[in-house]
């Protein structure tokens, strides 16, 4: 249930957002801003809501939301529209979406009681601190020795 509610939130967020950059500014229409928004709300909440964030940190999920927007927008733009200025559209589009997705992402690390749903498998590094294994001999020609 967490997920269907987690994916339309997303679907809708990408929709609106997605709505007015692409379809007022750059002539996209409604049905490739919502095949748009479907795709790139199921990659991103897959990949990097369930797969990354649990692994890194959320500066680490939005970078990867921007890449993958950039992709999706670009190569989905290219193939189901004439529009001349793929480039600044996807560009302008990532940048947005990733706004959204870094609160998102505060969200959905905010939002359940138990923090290792959403954060399981982080690893934790620990250095080793010990004292030699074995005793350390004095040195025949030490200072120390002088005086005998």
């Amino acid at each position: 249930m967490q997920h269907g509610v987690r994916l339309v939130v997303k679907f809708v967020a990408c929709l609106v957002v997605l709505g007015i950059i692409l379809g007022m500014f750059y002539d996209f229409s409604f049905g490739d801003v919502v095949l748009i928004s479907a795709v790139l709300g199921l990659l991103s909440y897959f990949l990097g809501d369930l797969l990354l964030l649990r692994r890194s940190n959320n500066f680490i999920a939005s970078a990867a939301d921007f890449g993958l927007t950039f992709l999706v927008v670009w190569f989905m733009g290219r193939a189901i529209t004439i529009e001349d200025d793929l480039f600044s559209a996807s560009l302008i589009s990532a940048v947005a979406v990733t706004a959204f997705e870094y609160f998102f992402h505060r969200f959905l690390v905010h939002e359940s009681d138990d923090r290792k749903t959403i954060r399981t498998n982080r690893t934790q590094f620990q250095t080793e601190a010990s004292e030699e294994l074995t005793p350390v001999k004095p040195d025949v020609r030490s200072p120390e020795n002088e005086d005998e």
